[in-house]
């Protein structure tokens, strides 16, 4: 490991270290309200809070993977900042569900049903907003994934890349899982109950939205465009 790569996984720690701290000190001071507003194991809010944290998980990962890929002071900027935001979110999420109780794993629930629309079997084309077009990469059902995810010959592919190679690849594979990411937001924010759950998603949406756009610029001076 690098010494960049490592000071970049300590802060990431550190992240999710205080996102755990926040998140049990803001329910802490609500006492029997957020007690009594505890979602269901199958609500949307726990739905969100576990597809989500996996969802964010493969953004860290493919952020980390070119920040070794590449010499170029913008994406690796970018590939730290998305990282450090997502693993963050990650952390609240995850504690949300360690004070609801419920399992961060549901091994009976398909990705995304609490939306109503399982990614298997479903078209996912999302349609709110500027960038809520179709999303690629991991078609609905492709290795179970969720829209927006990189498979895994996606990620290989990036592994191998180098210099504008990686940069090229892997902010198009970053516009797909934005985009992806902004379908289940969004989704959230219309069938969420806890307040804080919604106020981030809606946060989720408003940043990567922008983060697409800055991307689009970045890949057009390289002299590619995004897969969609």
């Amino acid at each position: 490991m690098t010494r960049t790569h490592l000071a970049a996984a300590v802060a990431i720690v550190l992240a999710l270290l205080f996102a755990g701290v926040a998140t049990v000190a803001t329910a802490g001071g609500k006492g029997g309200e957020e007690e009594a507003r505890t979602p269901a194991a199958d609500s949307a809010d726990a739905g969100f809070a576990r597809d989500m944290s996996d969802h964010h998980q493969q953004a860290v990962e493919m952020s980390f993977i070119v920040r070794d890929r590449t010499a170029d002071e913008e994406v690796r900027r970018l590939a730290y900042d998305i990282a450090n935001t997502q693993a963050n979110q990650r952390g609240m999420m995850m504690g949300w569900l360690d004070l609801w109780e419920l399992p961060k794993v549901a091994m009976d629930q398909e990705p995304m049903a609490w939306m109503g629309t399982p990614s298997h079997g479903s078209s996912h084309s999302p349609s709110h907003g500027s960038s809520h077009g179709s999303v690629h990469g991991s078609s609905p059902g492709a290795q179970g994934l969720m829209p927006g995810m990189a498979t895994k010959a996606e990620l290989d592919r990036l592994r191998a890349a180098s210099g504008k190679e990686a940069e090229v690849l892997y902010l198009q594979l970053m516009i797909d899982h934005h985009k992806g990411g902004v379908h289940m937001a969004q989704g959230c924010v219309d069938k969420c109950e806890v307040g804080v759950e919604q106020r981030l998603a809606q946060g989720m949406v408003d940043a990567q939205e922008s983060e697409v756009r800055l991307m689009t610029d970045m890949l057009a001076k390289r002299g590619a465009k995004p897969r969609g």
